[in-house]
């Protein structure tokens, strides 16, 4: 078998005595390729067109030193490894020759021995960086590619690769501001396949996900330039229209859908014939913007599938129920502010080495006086959408800092806490001053309160927000990216944001165990934070094999419904002071699964 031998480490030397160059050359060209000059300006020259993995320089050089030398060597090439020789043996020429970057200090007389193990072990410190490098380019190559698909499915259907409901509204908007300036008509109709879900209960999801995607290959057909088809939720698919002359416009497409479906479909062994609802809406005439268009077409389709499928409606005027069961809600919301009705659940967060609780999340619900308990899904978009989520956001806030507090007396004094930050909050010009008086009222100590925000709303202004962070921590507060991954996932304002903490998103976590793709990423993100020294947490843990695969790659911490599922002040309190003190935390993850 044919050894092939191994390549030479290249060596520069530099040193203005012909001796010490013959000398180290002799040494050293035995197993390296080395390259001598006699002048710092010699070797600058060379190294504009050359790379090599150690540079040898003297000190002492007529012209440029050895000491001004070194920062433009590293200049070039950050990963340059440079040793320095001088026959000054005093400390300080050593501690000034390491202050400006050498990595290592050699002293004339030379000693070979010397010599030899200072050349081992600066070409076994290039390879470590050579090494470092190509890891970090592979994981932020892999971050990348996986953030494209992320991106991608922001505004795609993984399905039918058909543009998503967050895609079609940005284009809506754009269609509805188009029309408006130049006084013409524009539509939206959406379809949804009648009896769906008895089709897929009984052939099976499989048979029910081939049928959506022929659906929407045979609707595409129907599109005219310049349109656009997307799939909402379930079966359910919408047409924008960004120009039409009259309602008869959308009637005869909506008819073409129609008969686009009426041939059968074969799916397996089994031949499938279906039927479509249409709900039609135009604007301006239903509305003056994409929402209420959205809105009126999904009360015409309502109307359709009342009518027993198979036809299409337009909209009109009594069809408002959607629109007052909105209104109804919104006043609710008031009343709920004014009657304080929202209360904080909390769920612990866990040290996954140690099983410690080590802090918990504040999480909002609405005591409805009639609902019962509503999660923030039934509810938080709509406070967005009014302003409202800046009282229910200061006052969780609040909230959480005054129970923290609390249990802090009561003996927990590590406790801290972790509180969602909205991007409307954060927004808000006095959002600092509204933290420190809350802070100040509660008599928390900055350093027990974590805020998170997610990775949208530091980036709708990077600028301002890293201002704005940096102003938080230097008030001793925490700051965590929430959700990380599902967002922009970029890596250069990773390293610059001024954050503690990466919460690793539930999508993620779900997949970890099952999906080599989001072990893959898992892994990436894990250690990338870890060499940012950022801490993570990973959300949504719900199996033991999810939790092993996250002590495996040392996550720092994680919460989830194998520890707890969040719960009030009341019943959370009880259980985190008999695991005091102090703060012993979880000696089986099922211990935490109490009643909610």
């Amino acid at each position: 078998m044919v050894q092939i031998p191994k390549p030479k480490s290249t060596i520069l030397i530099i040193d203005d005595d012909e001796q010490i160059r013959k000398l180290l050359q002799k040494l050293l060209c035995a197993e390296n390729e080395c390259t001598s000059v006699a002048s710092a300006e010699e070797a600058l020259a060379i190294l504009n067109t050359t790379t090599f993995e150690l540079v040898i320089s003297d000190i002492n050089m007529s012209g440029v030193n050895g000491l001004d030398l070194v920062p433009r060597i590293l200049a070039k090439d950050v990963d340059s490894v440079v040793v320095m020789i001088s026959g000054q043996r005093t400390i300080d020429y050593a501690i000034e020759a390491l202050r400006v970057g050498a990595f290592d200090y050699i002293t004339k007389p030379l000693d070979i021995r010397h010599v030899e193990a200072a050349v081992r072990r600066a070409l076994s410190h290039r390879k470590l960086l050579r090494d470092r490098r190509r890891y970090e380019n592979h994981l932020e190559e892999l971050v990348k590619e996986r953030t494209a698909e992320i991106e991608h499915l922001a505004y795609y259907d993984r399905l039918t690769n058909l543009p998503n409901r967050v895609h079609f509204i940005d284009r809506c908007t754009e269609a509805m501001a188009t029309a408006k300036n130049n006084h013409h008509l524009a539509g939206v109709v959406l379809v949804s396949i009648d009896r769906f879900k008895n089709l897929n209960d009984t052939l099976g999801h499989t048979a029910g996900d081939q049928l959506l995607t022929e659906v929407a290959a045979r609707l595409q057909t129907c599109l005219r330039e310049g349109d656009m088809i997307a799939r909402f939720e379930g079966a359910e698919f919408a047409f924008l229209f960004s120009e039409v002359s009259d309602a008869g416009n959308l009637a005869e497409a909506s008819l073409s859908m129609t008969e686009s479906l009426k041939p059968s479909f074969r799916l397996g062994a089994q031949e499938v014939y279906i039927t479509a609802s249409l709900g039609i809406s135009l604007f301006p005439l239903n509305g003056e913007d994409s929402t209420a268009i959205l809105k009126n077409a999904g009360a015409a389709l309502y109307r359709a599938k009342k009518q027993g499928g198979n036809n299409h409606q337009f909209y009109n005027s009594d069809m408002n129920a959607l629109a007052l069961n909105r209104l109804a809600l919104e006043t609710s919301l008031r009343q709920a502010i004014d009657n304080q009705e929202f209360v904080n659940y909390y769920q612990p967060v866990v040290n996954l080495m140690s099983n410690e609780i080590v802090g918990l999340e504040a999480l909002v619900r609405w005591q409805h006086p009639q609902l019962g308990i509503l999660p923030p899904s039934e509810f938080l978009s709509l406070a967005e959408d009014t302003g409202l989520i800046l009282n229910i956001s200061e006052s969780v806030m609040r909230s959480a800092c005054v129970q923290t507090r609390k249990w802090q007396l009561q003996g927990l004094r590590g406790l801290r806490i972790a509180v969602n930050v909205s991007a409307r909050q954060f927004q808000q010009k006095d959002f600092i001053d509204r933290v420190i008086q809350i802070l100040g009222d509660s008599r928390l100590e900055p350093s027990s309160l974590e805020l998170e925000l997610t990775e949208t709303s530091i980036m709708e202004n990077p600028e301002s927000a890293t201002q704005l962070l940096t102003e938080v921590r230097q008030l001793g507060v925490k700051v965590a990216v929430d959700d990380f991954g599902t967002g922009y996932s970029s890596l250069s304002y990773l390293k610059q944001l001024p954050i503690d903490t990466l919460k690793l998103d539930k999508s993620f976590v779900t997949g970890a165990t099952t999906d080599p793709d989001d072990a893959a990423l898992v892994m990436a993100i894990v250690t990338l934070a870890h060499n940012l020294r950022l801490r993570v947490v990973a959300e949504g843990i719900e199996t033991d094999e999810q939790l092993a695969f996250l002590r495996l790659l040392r996550c720092d911490e994680g919460q989830g419904y194998l520890f707890s599922r969040p719960q009030p002040a009341e019943l959370l309190g009880q259980t985190l002071l008999e695991n005091s003190p102090p703060m012993r935390g979880i000696h089986s993850p099922r211990v935490m699964q109490i009643n909610v």
